[in-house]
Order: structure tokens, then sequence, then C-alpha cells
């Protein structure tokens, strides 16, 4: 397993045990309810997402048989992801206790988040169509290599 998949897959889990505990936090302390979007953004950018992005990043290969198209983007994007989301979620808790530079720190995580992202789906796109090239020229090698069968013979009367 590539050190990417496995940093994604073990990113996503931390994400899933954060996003848990601030649940947690404001079920036991409601004065926390300003921390939901925390919550929600551990749990679906952290755990759902990179969760999703690690498995795309092993199997997507292994589907279309042909290796992953850019491996060093794929390493850029668990940095983009994971910094985006802490400075993300950073910015959502400061900005409940209503600090100024809150919207400073979200506008910075949201784009490293959607750079991220955007990193991901040009990387699976090009690979899926490193795949689709690839068959595209074993049909054309396959229509021009001659037939090993005996010619159709043609019977008139």
């Amino acid at each position: 397993m590539d050190w990417f998949v496995k940093a994604f897959l073990k990113a996503s889990l931390a994400w899933l045990a954060a996003g848990t505990s601030v649940g947690v936090a404001m079920a036991l302390s409601p004065a926390l309810i300003g921390w939901r979007p925390v919550h929600l953004h551990t749990l679906l950018l952290g755990f759902v997402a990179m969760m999703i992005f690690g498995v795309a990043y092993h199997v997507i290969p292994r589907f279309t048989g042909m290796p992953l198209r850019h491996q060093r983007l794929a390493g850029v994007h668990v940095g983009l992801a994971n910094g985006g989301l802490l400075l993300l979620a950073g910015g959502f808790a400061l900005r409940a206790h209503a600090v100024s530079w809150a919207g400073t720190l979200l506008a910075i995580g949201g784009v490293l988040s959607a750079l991220g992202a955007y990193l991901f789906a040009f990387n699976i796109w090009r690979t899926i169509d490193s795949a689709t090239n690839r068959d595209r020229e074993r049909a054309a090698r396959a229509a021009d290599v001659p037939s090993t069968r005996a010619p159709m013979q043609i019977v008139t009367s």
C-alpha cells in the first residue's frame, strides 16, 4: 500500500476520533453548540472524505489496470487536505468565541482543502483517462493484426 494511502486512512481515523470527541463535548456542555461546524467538518471532510480519498487512491489504479498518474500530487494532497482542515476547524472554533481573525483561518483552510480536492479529482481523472487511452490503443492494434482464420469463401451457384 502506498504511503499516501496509509496517510489518508490514518488521518481519517484520527479525524473520526476528533469529530466524535467534539460531538461528545457538545452533548455534555450545550454551551459548546457553536462548535457544530467543527464537529461537522471534522467528520465529513476529515473522516468521510479522507477515507474516500485513501480508498480511491488504492483501488482506482487497480480497477483501471494503470498506475496512479501523478503520485507526487497524491502526497501534496495529503498535506493540503489535512492542513486545510486543521485551519478550517480551528477557524470555526475561534469564530464560535468571536476571535477577530477566525475568518482568515477559515478562508485559508477552505482554499487549501478545495485545492486538495481539485488535485484529487484531476489525478483520478487522469488515471482513468490513461486506462481509456490504453484500451483504445489495444483496440486499434487488434484491428490492424491480420486474422489467423482462413478467409471467408463466397459460394456462388
